[in-house]
């Protein structure tokens, strides 16, 4: 083969396979999100997978590369590539649906391999093994350009997810559209592979046989370490930055890539030419955004779209490029490249496994980012040890992010209870300093999900969104007479049973038992409510998948993740179960309050796709103890929304063009964003 063919060959292995390698993450990350009750930690679980895989990956290439000739490489790799086959098309066996008690990581974790095991392992090994392969030609010296190149493949392959592939594509047609594209690669793959064991059959430490090149220098071990350490912050800081932000908006792979596409950016900048990463302008503006980002966690404006993302994902970018920058710098000769890329996929799978496994069952609360801060500058120290200045300015550094982090710990130390899980961080707190105005209050991170007066006669007054004035406060006032039937699909602090009445039936769906744990112990809605209280763990919409139709003259659909509802709550065929426990003339109540999602858009599409009735409740009480809350509500019979609790509250919603309905195999975000 002619070198430019060659040239191609390997650049094109190499660009595919980073391009399905992350290309599969957001695909295979939809597919299971509803399973897990929409939650942002199934994206968190699925890096850890990444990682992990990517580790296995990098630990096979660099043990091939060593150890084995080039033609005993081609057979091994050659027969792995036809096994791997075996696992297409990449589409999730529904027999891993959760049945609602099971631990979900470890589930997650045994789906994903069952699912894309060998060929995301083998798309992870394809970047180090072919460089080596790469390092023997006589361009061996440009082998780093390489590993751009499968970053700029991988940042594209994200940027395409959400643009081009989500709004244009169902997840079967993704799934099918990616195993085609995985042959393509396979027969790359094997053309690079024989290629390979036919000009250089013998012994795999040989390197650069077409061109001299002298011995490198073997690194130090500080730089090892280095190469260990600093990629390790820079998946901490992914991670802690992203759950940081998929708590407040919704848990949808946009927010997903957003993070992780400034992270391959900087990897990107970092390894393609030394002229990008500049430190005197660059370290001085991440220590800027180090400081705002710690200071940021413990003000408003972390919390604020406007101003916390651009924080928190630009502090990202800027800190990343320092990390990788860093590393880059530190790059040894190409006979110690598979060793190298090792250990920065070592520290990868390091820093994933802190954060988004260790962190949510030690840490009571979000403090991983403000952590990772910390550490930031504390690695500062290590890079810049031989300089007095350098050492001088990480302490100031770390010693201002731990001030703010300390800030943000004593700040929660006066919450009544702080419990943390796979499924978010929640906080009980009271106010009110008279002993008739004291509340108690649920926080999902930062979303209100219920408070309660703590006196005797007013405790059983709902309020927060959920007062006689809301949508559905009217809807469960206006079912017939005699025994109702409500089910919720949420259950917060139980708020919703203050409406039981002596013969009604009050089902609450909830997937977190820690939630029911602390509506027991924290609230007294549920055990003071003359109501028959159902308790059903697990997600609700799988629940009410294998239930046998209940009836149900209200079914409230109030499952908040952070500030929104889970997008497989809210699509064509969830509404077909919900309309299966409906009686003819019941009432589904939607709670749409969104700070940055039109949801009563979502639901007025999905309405009309089934060509039922709507109305829109918009409460904007002037009473301190009750929220401003929109309720969107769904019904057969136009006469079930024209009762009398509803006059003069209830409006028609205006029609929706242009806005597909969400199914389960298709919902846009960017359509509804406000």
């Amino acid at each position: 083969m002619q070198p430019v063919a060659v040239k191609a060959l390997f650049a094109g292995t190499i660009f595919t396979s980073a391009f399905l390698l992350f290309l599969v993450q957001p695909l295979i990350a939809k597919q299971i999100l509803p399973w897990f009750g929409g939650s942002a930690a199934v994206w968190s679980v699925c890096m850890v997978f990444f990682q992990l895989a990517l580790l296995a990956g990098y630990a096979y290439a660099d043990w091939v590369a060593r150890r084995l000739a080039a033609r005993t490489q081609a057979w091994v790799h050659g027969t792995l590539l036809l096994a791997s086959l075996a696992f297409l098309p990449v589409l999730a066996d529904p027999s891993w649906k959760p049945a609602g008690n099971e631990e979900p990581t470890l589930r997650i974790l045994g789906l994903l391999i069952a699912t894309i095991g060998l060929p995301y392992f083998l798309l992870s090994t394809t970047g180090p093994l072919v460089q080596s392969w790469v390092t023997r030609t006589p361009w061996g010296a440009q082998v780093y350009r390489y590993f751009s190149l499968s970053n700029l493949a991988s940042l594209a392959a994200l940027l395409c997810y959400p643009v081009l592939i989500e709004p244009r594509s169902t997840v079967p047609q993704q799934a099918w559209a990616w195993s085609a594209g995985f042959v393509l690669f396979v027969l790359l793959c094997g053309a690079t592979t024989v290629y390979v064991a036919r000009r250089w059959p013998g012994a795999a430490s040989a390197t650069a046989t077409d061109a001299a090149v002298a011995p490198s220098p073997k690194p130090r071990r500080i730089d090892q370490l280095l190469w260990l350490a600093l990629p390790a912050l820079g998946t901490w800081l992914l991670l802690a930055v992203t759950n940081h932000v998929t708590q407040n908006v919704a848990p949808v792979p946009f927010l997903w890539v957003l993070p992780l596409s400034v992270y391959l950016l900087s990897f990107i900048l970092s390894f393609d030419s030394d002229r990008w990463y500049r430190r005197p302008i660059v370290l001085p503006l991440a220590a800027v955004m180090l400081v705002l980002g710690a200071y940021a966690l413990q003000d408003s404006i972390g919390s604020a779209l406007r101003t916390g993302l651009p924080i928190f994902v630009g502090g990202l970018f800027l800190l990343c490029l320092c990390l990788h920058g860093e590393t880059a710098r530190l790059r040894p000769g190409p006979e110690y490249l598979t060793r190298f890329y090792l250990m920065l996929s070592l520290g990868g799978a390091l820093g994933g496994v802190l954060v988004g496994l260790g962190a949510p069952y030690v840490l009571p609360a979000f403090y991983e980012l403000g952590i990772g801060l910390v550490l930031c500058a504390l690695a500062a120290l290590a890079v810049w040890r031989h300089r007095r200045i350098g050492v001088l300015t990480g302490l100031a550094l770390a010693a201002g992010c731990g001030w703010y982090l300390s800030e943000q710990v004593r700040d929660d130390a006066r919450a009544r209870r702080l419990d943390r899980n796979f499924y978010g961080a929640m906080m009980v707190s009271d106010s009110g300093t008279e002993e008739n105005d004291r509340v108690r209050r649920l926080h999902h991170g930062m979303t209100l999900h219920g408070e309660q007066y703590l006196a005797a006669e007013n405790r059983r007054w709902p309020g927060s969104y959920y007062s006689k004035s809301s949508g559905v406060g009217r809807a469960i006032e206006a079912a017939p007479a005699g025994p109702r039937h409500v089910g919720i699909i949420g259950l917060g602090a139980g708020t919703l049973a203050a409406y039981g009445r002596p013969g009604d039936v009050y089902r609450f769906y909830e997937i977190n038992q820690r939630v029911f744990d602390l509506a027991d112990s924290e609230f007294s809605y549920l055990r003071d409510s003359d109501a028959r209280i159902e308790r059903v763990l697990g997600d609700a919409r799988l629940a009410l998948e294998r239930e046998a139709p209940q009836g149900f003259d209200v079914l409230a659909v109030d499952a908040f993740s952070g500030d929104s509802v889970p997008a497989h709550l809210l699509t064509v065929q969830a509404l077909d179960i919900y309309l299966r426990h409906l009686k003819p003339e019941g009432v589904i109540a939607f709670h749409v309050s969104n700070r940055y999602l039109k949801l009563d858009t979502v639901v007025s599409t999905i309405a009309q796709a089934r060509g039922l009735h709507a109305a829109l409740v918009e409460d904007n009480p002037e009473a301190i103890d009750v929220e401003r809350s929109i309720w969107m509500l769904v019904a057969r019979d136009p006469r079930a929304l024209q009762r009398e609790p509803f006059r003069g509250a209830a409006t028609t919603p205006d029609p929706v063009y242009g806005v597909a309905p969400w199914t389960d195999d298709f919902n846009n975000l960017f359509s509804v964003l406000r």
